[in-house]
């Protein structure tokens, strides 16, 4: 069983002082609740802990309705962390008029130590001593496949086709899913990834892909702004290394934005993202 918890913002119905006189209607202090979506608790026996999933479903998602949906999974995605503001880019993307990303399902992934979570184990001390707790991807990643994917396939209409997104941090755990375990999504939005990680060991276990067709190959798209040397040589770097391991594959997209920061590249980059890898 799982506790449903409503996610929403209050907005006071009457105005303060003076201008309360010219809203007669809203004399009796009423409050509306605009709900973004809904906090699942999840129970994971691969974590030995509760973890919290923040699911937003599409205007048109029914319980009458035999739709299926895409699915978008949003690592760092905490309510005080990237899911209001990346469910209302996908929002905006799904307008008709706009028409850039299918309605789709998002879940957040809350967080209880990224350092943890998306990080596997390094052999550099510098980094040990910097995140004292870094090294449990493995046992993220199980979560991911086995009791995640499985619960959000049981309880939602879902029709396979599947996004992870991920920055910095998260961007390295994306990375390294689309590395070690490809299929586990159909793309990846990798943003500002944390590839200096262990010395960019990621990179260098990429595996040569075997030819296949393009379709059965999962569509990724990389990013990385002006962000220092260090970030922005191991971005490009894996980027390159990638291409040439996947012998071509078409579907592999690169950006850097240079007028971007850290911590201001992650919106844009996630905008592009869906246009570059739409329908």
């Amino acid at each position: 069983m799982f506790k449903l918890i409503s996610i929403a913002i209050l907005l006071l119905a009457a105005p303060s002082g003076s201008h309360a006189q010219s809203a007669p209607h809203n004399t009796t202090n009423e409050k509306s609740r605009i709900i973004l979506g809904h906090a699942h608790v999840l129970r994971s026996s691969i974590l030995s802990e509760d973890r919290i999933l923040n699911i937003y479903l599409p205007p048109s998602y029914s319980s009458s309705d035999t739709t299926y949906f895409p699915v978008i999974y949003l690592l760092d995605g905490g309510t005080d962390e990237d899911f209001i503001h990346i469910v209302g880019l996908i929002q905006y993307l799904n307008f008709p008029w706009v028409d850039i990303l299918k309605e789709s399902i998002v879940v957040g992934v809350a967080n209880v130590d990224r350092k943890r979570d998306f990080t596997y184990p390094t052999t550099i001390p510098k980094d040990k001593q910097t995140l004292p707790t870094q090294g449990g991807s493995f046992r993220f990643i199980e979560f991911l496949e086995k009791e995640l994917q499985p619960y959000i396939n049981y309880n939602f209409r879902t029709n396979g086709s599947t996004t992870i997104v991920g920055q910095s941090l998260a961007g390295l755990l994306a990375a390294e899913i689309l590395v070690k375990r490809p299929s586990l999504f159909s793309k990846y939005i990798i943003i500002s990834p944390s590839l200096w990680w262990d010395n960019r060991s990621l990179e260098r276990s990429l595996p040569i892909s075997e030819p296949q067709p393009s379709s059965t190959r999962p569509s990724v798209y990389i990013a990385v702004g002006e962000e220092g040397d260090e970030m922005k040589e191991a971005v490009k770097g894996f980027y390159q290394t990638l291409l040439k391991k996947e012998k071509g594959n078409p579907n592999i997209y690169f950006d850097y934005y240079p007028e971007e920061t850290h911590a201001t590249i992650y919106h844009r980059a996630v905008y592009r993202a869906f246009e570059k890898l739409r329908r």
